[in-house]
């Protein structure tokens, strides 16, 4: 059965929320899938050989499960805070934005993009977390030179360029706008 005729037939899905809602779909089912996938073969591979490094450091993998949200920020809380602030809060927060992003045309295309990344994203470390017990796995550091980055998944790189895409389109209508 098609789902998105019938909730137009109902009424609640007009055409172009039919595309905005299949766009989120789409990205949703891409990230999910991709960062699920490279989350269970670093549990799988890395818990067995420890830390890899590509040849020219540029790229390590190491195996992290970690309690808190970006950067472990939060990973000190007490553990019914950090459950209610980092799985229902994150949770509720996701919801509101696919219903706005949804349900809402005001968006610009560049900038709805965005935010369906930044959801989608978010939306799969939040399914980590849940079937984790409160654990997200990281599995990657990006090394040049003397700096790199703190451990990341395949979700945290789709929030950041959500986030990316998000000021490029702010950017791009301020100019417009002359402002």
């Amino acid at each position: 059965m098609n789902y998105i005729r019938l909730l137009k037939q109902l009424g609640v899905v007009t055409s172009s929320r039919g595309r905005r809602l299949m766009v989120i779909l789409l990205l949703l089912l891409l990230t999910v899938g991709c960062d699920q996938t490279s989350k269970h073969f670093a549990r799988v591979q890395l818990s067995q050989s420890g830390s890899v490094t590509t040849p020219g450091g540029f790229l390590e993998f190491s195996l992290a499960e970690n309690p808190g949200a970006f950067l472990s920020l939060g990973a000190s809380l007490p553990g019914s805070l950090r459950i209610f602030l980092l799985t229902l809060g994150v949770g509720l927060g996701l919801s509101i934005l696919f219903v706005q992003l949804t349900l809402s045309s005001r968006f610009a295309s560049l900038t709805f993009f965005g935010l369906a990344l930044i959801g989608a994203g978010g939306m799969s470390n939040l399914l980590d977390r849940i079937v984790r017990h409160g654990l997200v796995t990281d599995f990657a550091i990006v090394r040049i030179g003397p700096f790199h980055t703190g451990i990341f998944n395949w979700a945290d790189l789709v929030v950041m360029v959500g986030i990316t895409v998000v000021l490029a389109s702010l950017c791009l209508r301020s100019e417009k706008s002359g402002v």
